[in-house]
């Protein structure tokens, strides 16, 4: 079905998941990037690529809702669990646990993620300090891609 005739006017969404532009990679922190592919207001989710090019923890969250990941390059673990998720590997999160991401080593990590909600960020005393959400995800690709002289407006090809 064309897009002309789906309902509500919603258009297909067909991109290159790892393009060869490094500007779509949008600065999350240090050595970490995001690269968005999906980004659904009405559901409050999203779905992006994550590169990790540092080793460490990046980050100690929960989600009030399930996660999926698909690991495609390199790898990644909890702190809280036993295994670890290598390339292949997919990855369901339910929701509710605190848990840390860590990577262990320096070589590239790409992971392809779709969160369900939010993603609510913890220190060390499991005390909340910060969130993501899909609207975070999409005032963050659109101050970035201003930035970059790419326009504040090209996040919203991602957006459905």
């Amino acid at each position: 079905m064309s897009s002309s005739h789906l309902p509500y006017g919603v258009a297909d969404l067909v991109i290159k998941a790892i393009p060869d532009d490094e500007r779509l990679w949008v600065p999350q922190a240090p050595n970490v990037w995001f690269r968005p592919l999906f980004l659904n207001t009405v559901a409050g989710e999203w779905i992006n690529l994550l590169r990790v090019r540092r080793s460490g923890v990046l980050s100690r969250h929960r989600h009030p809702a399930p996660v999926h990941g698909y690991v495609i390059k390199g790898s990644w673990r909890y702190l809280e669990h036993d295994w670890t998720a290598t390339a292949g590997t997919y990855v369901y999160e339910p929701p509710g646990e605190i848990h840390t991401l860590v990577v262990d080593n320096d070589d590239e990590m790409i992971t392809l993620f779709h969160v369900c909600g939010a993603l609510i960020y913890f220190d060390e005393q499991q005390r909340p300090v910060g969130y993501d959400d899909v609207h975070k995800k999409i005032e963050m690709c659109s101050q970035y891609y201003a930035e970059i002289g790419l326009g504040a407006d090209f996040v919203k090809q991602f957006i459905r």
